[in-house]
């Protein structure tokens, strides 16, 4: 049988899924090999250095650099409050002092004789990782994190926006196609992850983020809808650092395109269960995917995908992520072994695409991705 490999989205409603969760610098792990957590559990601690702020001491005192540390109220490493007096002149006869304010809470780190510079810092930030999903630690990775594994169904999107969020699922249309509105935004959506249709707009988002809705998972969204609701262009490195009150993942594309059925159903059986959601895209080098993570019970007997290690072969699910069919699913029923020319003169590999009207064209191998099953 012919065969490739082509990386690709994983739509998949029993896999074993793994999850590393790792700390920013090295700190505490707090759980051990073989130990089963809930996904709100901490697993991990560490402290961020605070931010540094800058006093130009000598400038404000109007004193030379070297003469700066004779007028300081503290010493280097003393802890201050926000508005104490740090700093003062001596005056004229003991009037007409100058008062310099730390600007922080914070501490005295350093001075400069060379530029009359102080130092100061605030305070160590606190940094807890959670488990994000229910799961068991397999591994511990030494001052840093772990890695759990646990059966779930395992859905990944095309791109998305917002970081971690936990919630549950709320079924919010009744077909794939349909067109989210206003109105179909309700309170008690309040704290729940929307299952929605064909696509999210501007409108709808500011609508959700009103009721309180923490995430939401669609179909398609307009790139200029999106626009208006972040108030920038998105960027071309790294998406997930939004901090919009929602995060969101589109499973199709941009774009009105309706949810491919089989995700959409696989969404369906999970209305009223607690999900994982993340919408951090690796936009450039598709590394990273949005993703819809619903945990199982551990001893949940699960195989995992049957093309994670196979790749790309007849009766494979893709998806075209090219124009003009962008967005389009359907099933390789044909991957010749002989190059074929294009419409640019060059000769690629190819695969024969059945839309699933029953429909066939033939396209370049690197115009779709897998869709894991």
């Amino acid at each position: 049988m012919a065969h490739s490999y082509t990386p690709g989205l994983k739509v998949t409603e029993k896999a074993i899924v793994r999850k590393e969760r790792r700390l920013p610098l090295k700190g505490n792990v707090l759980v051990k090999l073989g130990d089963v957590v809930k996904a709100d559990d901490i697993v991990a601690t560490t402290t961020l250095p605070g931010d540094v702020e800058r006093l130009n001491l000598a400038g404000k005192l109007g004193v030379p650099s070297k003469e700066a540390p004779s007028f300081l109220k503290v010493k280097i490493g003393d802890t201050v409050k926000k508005d104490e007096i740090i700093a003062e002149s001596k005056g004229f006869f003991g009037f007409f002092k100058s008062s310099i304010q730390s600007p922080i809470d914070g501490a005295v780190e350093s001075f400069s004789e060379i530029t009359g510079m102080l130092t100061l810092r605030k305070p160590p930030k606190k940094v807890e990782i959670d488990a994000y999903v229910n799961g068991k630690v397999v591994k511990v990775i030494e001052n840093e994190g772990i890695v759990l594994e646990t059966p779930a169904t395992f859905i990944q999107g095309i791109f998305g926006i917002g970081g971690e969020v936990k919630g549950v699922l709320k079924l919010a249309v009744m077909s794939p196609d349909y067109v989210l509105k206003p109105q179909d935004i309700t309170d008690d959506m309040k704290g729940k992850i929307l299952i929605g249709g064909s696509l999210v707009t501007n409108e709808i988002l500011r609508a959700c983020v009103a009721k309180g809705v923490i995430g939401i998972v669609a179909g398609g969204i307009n790139d200029k809808e999106l626009k208006e609701f972040l108030g920038e262009e998105i960027g071309v490195a790294i998406t997930g650092q939004e901090e919009k009150g929602i995060t969101v993942v589109v499973t199709e594309g941009f774009g009105q395109m309706s949810m491919a059925k089989k995700t959409f159903d696989i969404l369906k059986k999970n209305d009223g269960k607690k999900a994982s959601i993340n919408g951090a895209t690796q936009i450039r080098a598709g590394v990273l995917r949005p993703e819809v993570i619903v945990t199982y019970d551990l001893n949940t007997d699960i195989s995992e995908s049957k093309h994670t290690e196979m790749g790309m072969d007849i009766g494979s699910v893709v998806r075209i992520i090219r124009q003009p069919f962008f967005g389009a699913i359907g099933r390789v029923v044909g991957l010749p072994h002989q190059l074929q020319k294009i419409e640019t003169e060059a000769h690629v590999r190819v695969l024969e695409f059945q839309f699933d009207d029953g429909k066939k064209i033939v396209l370049p191998r690197t115009n779709v991705e897998l869709i894991e099953e």
